[in-house]
C-alpha cells in the first residue's frame, strides 16, 4: 500500500481520535450538508453520507441532531469552501481543505502556521494537478466477504481498486464517481464507515524521519484548525 496510505492512516488514528477537535469539524460538515440539502437523510445522500462519517467516528446521536438543526437556525453560519495550497519544510507540498464562516480568518491562520515553520502559501491551483481526487469509501471487513465479487459488482459503478488492509477495506474511485459508488455499496448492503474525497499525490516524496518531525508540527498546527477540514501532502 505504501508509505503514504500508511501515513495517512497513521495520521488519522492519531489526530481524527481527539474528540475535541473531530466532533466540532464533523458537526459543520453535517450542518452543511443539511443547510444545503434539507434535514432528511434519506433524501439528502450528502447528509447520509456526513451522520455516516459522524457515527463510524462515535459522535453522540444528540450531536449529530443538533448539528442538523443549527442548519435550519435563523442564525445559522453561512459557511464556504475554500483550499489553500503551500510549501512546508523541507519542500512537502500541502493542500489544505477548509470550510470557514470567515476566509479572512481562515487565510489568515493558515499563512501564519506556513510562515512559522519558514514555510510558504502558493496562488491555488499551483498544485492541484499533483494530487488526484478520489472517492474513498471504508469498509469493516469480514470473514463472509469475497473481495473479487465485490470488484466485479463495483466495476459499473466506477471502481479503481479494493485496498484490503486485513480489518478494513478501502474502496477507491474517481471523485465524480462518488454518487455511484455510494448507492452500489448501499445495494450490497455494505456498512460503510467513513466517505470522503480524498486527495493523492501523483508523485510521492520520501522524507527522512528528522524531516518528518518538522514536517509534522506543520500538519499537527493546520489540523487543530477549526477551520480545517482536512490536509493532504505528497508524502511518500
Amino acid at each position: 500500500m505504501g508509505r503514504a496510505f500508511e501515513y495517512r492512516r497513521a495520521a488519522k488514528e492519531k489526530r481524527w481520535g481527539k474528540m475535541s477537535r473531530i466532533f466540532p469539524k464533523l458537526g459543520k460538515a453535517i450542518t452543511m450538508a443539511a443547510k444545503e440539502g434539507g434535514p432528511d437523510p434519506d433524501t439528502n445522500a450528502a447528509l447520509r453520507t456526513a451522520i455516516a462519517n459522524a457515527k463510524g467516528q462515535n459522535m453522540p446521536k444528540d450531536n449529530i441532531e443538533s448539528a442538523i438543526k443549527r442548519a435550519a437556525g435563523k442564525d445559522a453560519a453561512e459557511y464556504t469552501e475554500i483550499n489553500y495550497e503551500g510549501k512546508g519544510p523541507h519542500g512537502v507540498l500541502v493542500f489544505v481543505e477548509c470550510a470557514t464562516d470567515n476566509t479572512t480568518r481562515s487565510v489568515a491562520n493558515v499563512r501564519s502556521y506556513f510562515n512559522k515553520v519558514d514555510g510558504t502559501l502558493v496562488p491555488n491551483g499551483q498544485l492541484e494537478f499533483l494530487f488526484n481526487r478520489k472517492a474513498v469509501f471504508e469498509i469493516n471487513k469480514t470473514d463472509e466477504m469475497d473481495i473479487e465479487e465485490m470488484e466485479l459488482e463495483l466495476i459499473d459503478a466506477g471502481l479503481e481498486e479494493i485496498v484490503d488492509d486485513g480489518d478494513t477495506i478501502y474502496v477507491h474511485g474517481n471523485y465524480t464517481e462518488f454518487g455511484s459508488l455510494a448507492q452500489a455499496l448501499e445495494a450490497m448492503g455494505l456498512e460503510v464507515v467513513k466517505a470522503s474525497l480524498e486527495r493523492f499525490p501523483t508523485s510521492p516524496v520520501e522524507f527522512t524521519d528528522e524531516q518528518m518531525v518538522d514536517i509534522e508540527k506543520l500538519i499537527d498546527k493546520l489540523e487543530d484548525d477549526d477551520d480545517v477540514q482536512a490536509v493532504y501532502t505528497n508524502i511518500a
